[in-house]
């Protein structure tokens, strides 16, 4: 297909998503032998994945009508995901196939509670990278209540390019957010990283990022320096997560410091998108500063007791119950 052949068709929901995220997209084949290398592995789990999806199915698990904009190959692959994210409530009509290319695979190792070593196989190249400015949904995107973009989208043209082109249309209006989402593998070297995500910075109002990530972006590590030079940059809200030391949300006139919620963790990789499909839903509700970042807390904690990703993203209501001292339901794709 031509970049001129995939322009989204019209038709889908007639109201502007309240949450439209664009990047990664693929399968996930995560080991369900836990504490196993992969050499030893003997069956595997098969997730919808990605940091963008994850977010947008995150947010549709709270109620939130989200959207993708990615590209998958033309494949079984493809086609299993375009099931997945209809099945999980999210709109794919700006999921597009790429002809020549295999849609993603990412493996990972579960070692918890710390150390989940993944495996990247987006060769020859992804075909979420070949996003062009051309297919882009413009209106769409300048009418979306969030447009949640990430770093590695930034990693490769055309996909930087249609980036931009999609910071431009949104004029910086509230609710722009750039994950930090920083992955060594994905950038030739780091000043070509920090380069890029400083470009971006000037289109953002919020940034979403871990301490490592925020060195990227501004040049500091320290939880509140990196926040305030953010917010130096014309940022509204700077969201800084350090781990087991919580998480560190700042406005120019609000600071706010949450601690992590305690939970046993099975698998610690899409804690993050569970994070941020929660601060989408607790921005558009109007809640206090200090209400979502627990909320978002809560959220990725549950993310991270279970063994998969996006079908392991919580409701609402679990998240609530969790916070009022209930647990949340064993099974993560029951709807509250």
């Amino acid at each position: 297909m031509t970049p001129d052949e995939l322009t989204p068709s019209a038709g889908g929901n007639e109201r502007p998503d309240e949450v439209l995220t664009i990047g990664r997209i693929g399968v996930d084949l995560y080991p369900l032998q836990v504490g196993t290398h992969l050499e030893d592995v003997e069956s595997f789990g098969k997730f919808l994945g990605g940091s963008a999806t994850n977010v947008a199915v995150a947010a549709a698990r709270h109620g939130r009508r989200s959207a993708v904009i990615s590209r998958t190959g033309n494949d079984p692959f493809g086609t299993f995901i375009h099931r997945t994210l209809r099945e999980l409530g999210v709109d794919d009509r700006y999921v597009r196939p790429v002809d020549s290319l295999p849609t993603p695979i990412t493996f990972c190792e579960i070692f918890p509670p710390d150390d989940f070593p993944l495996y990247f196989y987006r060769f020859p190249k992804a075909p979420d990278l070949e996003i062009y400015p051309s297919e882009l949904d413009l209106t769409a995107i300048r009418d979306a209540s969030i447009y949640w973009s990430t770093v590695t989208g930034l990693s490769a043209e055309p996909s930087r390019s249609a980036h931009f082109v999609a910071w431009e249309a949104r004029e910086r209006r509230p609710f722009t957010v750039l994950d930090l989402d920083y992955r060594p593998m994905f950038w030739a070297d780091p000043s070509e990283a920090h380069e890029q995500v400083s470009r971006a910075l000037d289109h953002c109002t919020v940034a979403v990022g871990n301490r490592e990530e925020c060195e990227v972006a501004v040049g500091e590590t320290d939880p509140d320096k990196a926040a305030q030079a953010l917010l130096d940059r014309g940022l509204d809200l700077a969201i800084v997560k350090q781990g087991p030391k919580g998480t560190l949300a700042r406005t120019r006139d609000e600071r706010v410091e949450v601690p992590p919620f305690p939970v046993e963790v099975v698998n610690g990789l899409g804690a993050g998108d569970g994070f941020g499909g929660a601060l989408c839903h607790g921005l558009l509700a109007g809640w206090p500063l200090e209400k979502v970042i627990r909320f978002a807390n809560t959220a990725g904690a549950i993310v991270a007791s279970r063994l998969e990703c996006s079908t392991a993203m919580p409701s609402e209501a679990e998240v609530l119950n969790l916070l009022a001292g209930s647990k949340p339901a064993e099974e993560p794709g029951e709807q509250a």
